[in-house]
């Protein structure tokens, strides 16, 4: 029977670095991948003041007045940089399902100190590697920032080299798929609820991300998965826990052997001024390289039957994601 809760998965052992361990781990996060698409990792070797730095100027920059956040809004829809206001995005939406804009704002980012080179800066890369927008006035915001998509892509790399061992492939078989990865930092703030929301608006409503992976840390309730029993279940708070949920390429890769999972943020109960208080979190979205190919991986195709997908690269399978959003509010929805 199929995992129908989010499993705690310790890091440990593969950072260990003995085969005995780092084989459990593989297996451990192969079933989890399998059964629900989430985990939640401990012992993951991010630094806990890094954590704590970036949160703290995450809420500072939320803190600004609405005037002075708009100073670095989104410059347009392709480019998935700066400021998102409350209500400007609505997740159900990419799954063709109308609803009122979410409760929550946003900053994002996506790599910084980018070559200027034809592959980094040519046609075919698009708007992976914009440039980054970035808030006055606020010392050590860009710099903590920096520092977190930094240490985000070295963890999604181990991560990516584990996924590997659970599938049975070489342990560094995605590593030259993700050595130029166009993934993105996004930082969800979600105002207390003043008042109640409209019918079927949700802080965050329900959605799978669209990439490989991504790396999620809440500071409080509400992230829930849909299990393979139908049930919303909530994602298990544990302290220094990161969570981490694979995405719709991912899910792809493996011919559908993995699950990409839908999940949500509900709201606070509105009439409970304890628990109706503001949320935050964390999330790096990691997306390979642009040219990087999706194909069937070796070992996920029984004999004899045929893939259900078609190659792709990863830059096209993110645009086609983009192109299949309805356009809400003037603004795309994003995973």
């Amino acid at each position: 029977m199929p995992t129908l809760s989010v499993p705690i998965i310790d890091l440990k052992p593969w950072f260990d670095g003995t085969p005995e361990g780092r084989d459990a781990v593989g297996r451990a996060v192969d079933a989890a991948c399998r059964d629900i698409g989430f985990l939640v990792i401990t012992n993951h070797q991010i630094p806990a003041e890094l954590i704590g730095r970036v949160s703290s100027a995450s809420r500072e920059f939320f803190a600004l007045p609405l005037a002075d956040k708009r100073r670095v809004d989104r410059p347009r829809d392709d480019a998935v940089r700066g400021y998102s206001a409350v209500g400007e995005e609505g997740l159900s939406y990419s799954l063709e399902e109308a609803a009122p804009g979410d409760l929550k704002e946003s900053f994002s980012i996506g790599p910084s100190g980018v070559p200027d080179d034809a592959y980094h800066r040519g046609p075919a890369a698009g708007a992976h590697f914009e440039p980054n927008v970035w808030p006055e006035g606020l010392p050590g915001f860009r710099e903590a920032y920096t520092e977190y998509f930094d240490a985000m892509s070295d963890l999604s790399r181990e991560l990516m080299r584990i996924f590997a061992t659970g599938l049975g492939l070489p342990l560094h078989f995605f590593d030259d798929k993700i050595d130029r990865h166009i993934s993105m930092f996004r930082v969800l703030s979600y105002p207390p609820q003043n008042e109640p929301p409209l019918p079927g608006q949700l802080r965050a409503g329900a959605h799978s991300d669209y990439g490989s992976l991504t790396i999620v840390l809440p500071d409080g309730p509400g992230l829930q998965v849909f299990n393979k029993a139908g049930q919303w279940v909530d994602v298990p708070s544990v302290e220094g826990g990161l969570v981490v949920n694979i995405a719709d390429l991912m899910m792809q890769w493996t011919n559908d052997e993995w699950v990409s999972t839908l999940h949500r943020v509900t709201n606070p109960p509105f009439d409970d001024a304890m628990k109706n208080v503001r949320r935050q979190s964390l999330v790096f979205f990691h997306q390979p390289n642009y040219d990087a190919m999706v194909e069937c991986l070796p070992g996920c195709l029984a004999p004899g039957a045929m893939p259900k997908y078609a190659p792709i690269s990863s830059g096209d399978h993110l645009t086609a994601k983009f192109v299949k959003q309805t356009t809400f509010g003037g603004t795309k929805a994003e995973a």
